[in-house]
C-alpha cells in the first residue's frame, strides 16, 4: 500500500507536499484515501498491480500510485486509461527512462493520444493552442506523468534530474492528432494499429521549434520548400539529431501546410521519406562544429536520423503560418526510442458524478 501522510487540514497537506518535493511546484489536488480509492476503482484494475519499475531511483509503478499522481495533477477518471498507457510506455526499455530522467539535457516526454479514446478520455485537444493552456485533459494528464517521474521515478532537479535548464513541458507536454481533420492516415495506423485502436505515442522531446512557411499555390516547388524548411528545423547543428544522430524527432503540421504537403500528391510516408533525406549532412559541416563528434562518421555525408521511421508525423493546431518541430535527446542505450502503447478501454469503470477533487 502507499504510504499516508498525515496533516492537520488540506491547506497544511498542500504545504508538506510542496516541502518534501512532492509536487512540480504548482499546486494539487491533495490526494486523499477516498479520492485516491475512487480513481483506482475507475481504472477497473487492482491497486496493487505493477506497471514496472520507473528510473532513475527504480520505484515500483502500481495503479494505486499512478491513481495517486492522476488526482494530484487534477485527471477526470475518463483520462486515467492515457495516463496508465503514458506510464507503461516510458517504462519501456526502449524508452530509457532512468538515463533520460538524468541527462543534463532538455528532454521531456512528449504525450501523443490517436484513436477513438481522444474523444472519450478527455477529450484531448488538437486544435488551437493544444499545447498551451485552457485544455483540462492535456495539462492534467501531462502533468499526472510528470508527477509519476517525480515521486516514483525520484527525478529531482539538481539532485537526480540534472537538465542544465529544462523547458515548460516538464510541466506537461501533451496533445491528439487532428484526425477528423487531417488529409493523411491517422498516425497510430501507420505505426501498425488499428483504426479502432486509442493509442498513446510517448518520445522524449525538446520544446516545439516553430517553423515558419508562407504557402504560395502558383509556386511548383512549394511543397519542397516547405519540407526543406521543416528539416532544417529537425535537424540543424544546434540540435542533437545532427550532432549525436540516431534518435528520433517529431513534425506537428498545421492544417495549412498539411493541405501543401497532401495537395502535392504526398502521403506520410512520402514526407517521411523527404525528410530523412533532407537530413542528411555533410561530415565537414559537423566537424566545423563538433570535431569530436564528426570522428566517429565515416564517408563524406552522414544522416541525422537511421530511418525514415524515425520521425513521427502528425496534424494538430489551427491553420496558418505555423507548424512545429521537436528535436530530441538522442541519446540513452536505445537512443531514447518512441514507444507507443495501447489504451485499455475495456478496463474503466465509470462513475457516475465522480470529480477529481471531490472530497
Amino acid at each position: 500500500m502507499t504510504e499516508m501522510l498525515q496533516a492537520s487540514d488540506e491547506a497544511a497537506a498542500l504545504e508538506a507536499l510542496h516541502d518534501a518535493g512532492m509536487t512540480d511546484g504548482l499546486p494539487v489536488v491533495i490526494p486523499t484515501g477516498e479520492r485516491v480509492s475512487r480513481m483506482v476503482l475507475a481504472s477497473g484494475q487492482d491497486a496493487d498491480m505493477s506497471l514496472g519499475v520507473m528510473g532513475p531511483a527504480g520505484g515500483v509503478a502500481t495503479v494505486e500510485k499512478v491513481a495517486v499522481a492522476a488526482v494530484m495533477a487534477g485527471c477526470l477518471p475518463d483520462y486515467l486509461p492515457v495516463v496508465l498507457a503514458a506510464v507503461k510506455a516510458v517504462i519501456a526499455d526502449e524508452f530509457d527512462l532512468a538515463q533520460m530522467q538524468s541527462t543534463t539535457h532538455c528532454t521531456a516526454p512528449l504525450i501523443i493520444v490517436n484513436g477513438p479514446g481522444r474523444l472519450t478520455c478527455g477529450p484531448v485537444a488538437s486544435g488551437f493552442g493544444a499545447l498551451g493552456p485552457g485544455h483540462r485533459a492535456n495539462a492534467s494528464i501531462g502533468r499526472a506523468l510528470r508527477l509519476c517521474m517525480i515521486n516514483i521515478g525520484g527525478a529531482k532537479p539538481g539532485e537526480s534530474d540534472m537538465a542544465l535548464l529544462g523547458h515548460p513541458g516538464k510541466f506537461t507536454y501533451c496533445l491528439a492528432e487532428d484526425e477528423e481533420h487531417s488529409p493523411f492516415a491517422p498516425m497510430h495506423q501507420d505505426l501498425g494499429y488499428a483504426p479502432d485502436d486509442t493509442v498513446v505515442t510517448v518520445i522524449g522531446a525538446e520544446a516545439p521549434h516553430s517553423v515558419i512557411y508562407s504557402g504560395d499555390a502558383d509556386d511548383p516547388k512549394d511543397a519542397d520548400k516547405l519540407l526543406e524548411v521543416l528539416a532544417i528545423g529537425l535537424a540543424n547543428m544546434g540540435t542533437n539529431n545532427a550532432v549525436l544522430t540516431g534518435g528520433g524527432a517529431v513534425v506537428v503540421l498545421n492544417p495549412e501546410h498539411a493541405k501543401i504537403l497532401a495537395d502535392a500528391g504526398l502521403d506520410r510516408g512520402g514526407i517521411l521519406q523527404r525528410l530523412w533525406e533532407l537530413t542528411h549532412h555533410p561530415k565537414e559541416r559537423l566537424a566545423y562544429f563538433a570535431a569530436g563528434f564528426a570522428e566517429r562518421i565515416k564517408g563524406d555525408t552522414y544522416r541525422c536520423f537511421s530511418s525514415p521511421k524515425d520521425i513521427l508525423l502528425l496534424m494538430a493546431g489551427g491553420s496558418g503560418l505555423y507548424s512545429m518541430v521537436m528535436p530530441s535527446w538522442c541519446a540513452g542505450a536505445h537512443q531514447n526510442r518512441y514507444v507507443s502503447e495501447m489504451v485499455e478501454l475495456d478496463l474503466y469503470c465509470e462513475i457516475p458524478g465522480l470529480d477529481a477533487a471531490q472530497p
